[in-house]
């Protein structure tokens, strides 16, 4: 039976100021706008999307910036580092890079086999670029950041739990995950085993109580194919217990989501229809996209939301 779920779909995160959002993930990381959208539950926050050159699933790095939000902290029950991808024997051109901007970075570090190191933007968000054996995704290049250099997509995210054994069986009975290893206290599921549908789960490491605001992780989505398969995870999951909610439609993909025994807030979102269909892949992330329900309110809200641009590339 082919699997429900299949890696990571989107990781979603709070930030507070927008324009240093943009300027971080797209200036300093090199991410493509490939979406500026609304938060549909709270239409005057805005929310981006950043991944490859067509958002494709397992690139995507997502926002909810609350304007003048206070700083979140990491610990337990929470999405503590979101992990890049990208290509071996980039990594001393990357730490140069993030330190040029003037945000601290890790040594280079090993795990797993793969190099890898560690930093935060402005806001605390936990990220990590790991130098992946045999990704052959592409990311999105551009100037410097050539393909020599960039950004591939998602690697991995870790979990920090209290205990794993609830979350280990979610993951191994109803999600279409395997463990594929342990190392230092670190327990690693996959899929497929490869860059991007990678979840590592750590104990306690921060000990203490995780504080969501700006910096932390909103939820974590997971990959399938399309609404027939998705209503069959629903199903599966609610068969074990799971409190699921109802589809709830992103436009851009079709989202369920619950909570893990952790804690931790999980989605499965579809990787259809994408994020073309409101915009050319060429204009992709150019202009403020709305849902149907919000634009008979599009001169309010866009009075409501802080003017951003692209063009101002210092974080």
């Amino acid at each position: 039976m082919a699997a429900l779920i299949t890696g990571i779909h989107h990781i979603t995160a709070l930030a507070s100021d927008p324009q240093k959002n943009i300027d971080f993930y797209t200036g300093v990381l090199g991410l493509r706008l490939v979406k500026k959208t609304i938060n549909f539950d709270a239409p005057d926050v805005y929310h981006f999307y950043f991944g490859d050159e067509v958002g494709s699933p397992g690139t995507i790095l997502t926002f909810f910036p609350f304007k003048g939000a206070r700083r979140g902290q990491k610990g337990v029950g929470e999405t503590t580092f979101t992990a890049f991808s990208v290509p071996e024997g980039s990594l001393d051109f990357w730490k140069k890079r993030i330190n040029s901007f003037g945000f601290p970075v890790s040594d280079i570090q090993e795990r797993f086999g793969e190099s890898f190191i560690r930093f935060e933007d402005h806001d605390g968000t936990g990220l990590e670029l790991v130098a992946s054996i045999g990704d052959e995704r592409t990311g999105w290049n551009q100037g410097e950041l050539d393909g020599d250099r960039a950004i591939k997509g998602f690697h991995s995210a870790t979990l920090n739990l209290r205990a794993k054994d609830l979350t280990e069986e979610l993951l191994l009975e109803q999600m279409d995950y395997q463990l594929i290893g342990e190392e230092n206290g670190r327990y690693r599921y996959g899929t497929a085993g490869k860059a991007g549908d990678l979840l590592d789960i750590v104990l306690r490491q921060p000990d203490n109580r995780s504080m969501q605001s700006a910096g932390t992780v909103h939820h974590i989505a997971f990959r399938t194919a399309d609404e027939q398969r998705q209503l069959e995870a629903r199903q599966k999951l609610q068969e074990a217990g799971q409190m699921v909610t109802e589809v709830k439609d992103r436009n851009y993909f079709k989202s369920i989501y619950f909570r893990e025994p952790g804690g931790v807030l999980f989605e499965v979102a579809t990787d259809e229809p994408g994020f073309a269909i409101d915009e050319t892949v060429e204009e992709l992330g150019t202009t403020l996209r709305l849902p149907e329900w919000a634009e008979p309110n599009r001169v309010e809200i866009e009075k409501k939301l802080p003017s951003v641009s692209l063009n101002s590339q210092t974080p």
